[in-house]
C-alpha cells in the first residue's frame, strides 16, 4: 500500500522556519522523482519544488534562496527547509513522487503551513 504522510506545518510568525518531512512507503522511493506543492485558500496548486532521484533540487521563483529541498533514500523521506517565512506562503503544503518512466504519481494528504503574527 502506497503512503506518503506529510508532517512539520503549523503556525509560525512572520520570518520564521518550518521543516516539513514526508515519510514514503509502499514503492522504491530511490526511482522517483520527489515534489512539494501548495495550494493556498482560493488559488491553484503550485510547485514548490522538487528533487531528483539523483538529488538535485528546482525552486520556483518565490521561494528560491528560503526553501531548501533534500531527501534520504535511506529513510524514505523528503523534506522541506522553509526560512524567512511570509504570509503568502500560507497554503497545504502536498508531497508528490512521480516516476516519468511508469507513469505512477503519488499524493499525500497535505499538512497546513500558516504564517501569521
Amino acid at each position: 500500500q502506497v503512503q506518503l504522510v506529510e508532517s512539520g506545518g503549523g503556525l509560525v510568525q512572520p520570518g520564521g522556519s518550518l521543516r516539513l518531512s514526508c515519510a514514503a512507503s509502499g514503492f522504491t522511493f530511490s526511482r522517483y522523482v520527489m515534489r512539494w506543492y501548495r495550494q493556498a485558500p482560493g488559488k491553484e496548486r503550485e510547485l514548490v519544488a522538487h528533487i531528483t532521484r539523483l538529488g538535485n533540487p528546482n525552486y520556483a521563483d518565490s521561494v528560491k534562496g528560503r526553501f531548501t529541498i533534500s531527501r534520504d533514500n535511506a529513510k524514505n523521506t523528503v523534506y522541506l527547509q522553509m526560512n524567512s517565512l511570509k504570509p503568502e506562503d500560507t497554503a497545504v503544503y502536498y508531497c508528490n513522487a512521480g516516476n516519468t518512466l511508469s507513469g505512477l504519481d503519488y499524493w499525500g494528504k497535505g499538512t497546513l503551513v500558516t504564517v501569521s503574527s
